[in-house]
Parts: C-alpha cells; structure tokens; sequence
C-alpha cells in the first residue's frame, strides 16, 4: 500500500521568487553603505561600516531608516556622526532619512578586530 500527501501550498512561482529579491533595492542598499563609508570614527579612525555599527537599513518609499550602534555608550562624537550618517544617506536616497541608536553594545569582534 502507497501512501499520498498532498501539499495546500501553491508551488512557487517566478513572481513570488522576484519579490524576495529586489534588485534595485539591493542596488541602493549597497549604495548606502558606499556612502557610509565616509563617515569615521574620529577615536578609532575607521568607517562606521567597517567598524559594524550599521546595524539595519530600512528603505521605504517615502522614507529611510538607518539603525546604528556607537563604539562606547557615551561616545562624545555621537551628535557629529549621526548627522553625517544622516547627510550621507540623504545624498543617496531622495526622502527624508532618520536614524536610530540601538541599545546594542559594540563588539570589537563584529568588526574582525581583536585587541
């Protein structure tokens, strides 16, 4: 005796496999962080993106956000590099961009950096 199961999912099709990938947002996420790459850490002297601290970015069709952790919690250039992150972002999308400090603590491992 055989024994049959039926799946009540549909199968895939081509335009559900396209929208879990979205090239041009791809494209403009990796543009993002290109332009990120300008802004330093004045303590460390390297980019945030290298550095890790670019977290999540949130693209939406009228808005950006960025969500980003800092190397110490009360880092004293936190006010400079979030409106640099903030300016670098807005020369790559064309809407309003906001950017949120994660509670996260940084970890100088996430980096590939060892001390």
């Amino acid at each position: 005796m055989t024994e049959t199961t039926t799946s009540t999912q549909p199968p895939a099709t081509e335009s559900a496999q396209a929208a879990t990938f979205d090239p041009e947002r791809r494209a403009t996420e990796l543009a993002i962080l290109d332009a990120l790459r300008a802004v330093v850490d004045p303590e460390i002297g390297m980019n945030v993106v290298e550095l890790a601290l670019i977290k999540q970015i949130l693209l939406g069709p009228d808005s950006t956000e960025i969500k980003m952790i800092l190397t110490t919690p009360f880092c004293p250039y936190a006010g400079s590099m979030i409106a640099q992150v903030k300016e670098q972002v807005e020369s790559v999308v064309e809407h309003d961009v906001k950017v949120t400090l994660l509670a996260e603590r940084w970890d100088p491992r996430d980096a590939g950096l060892m001390w």
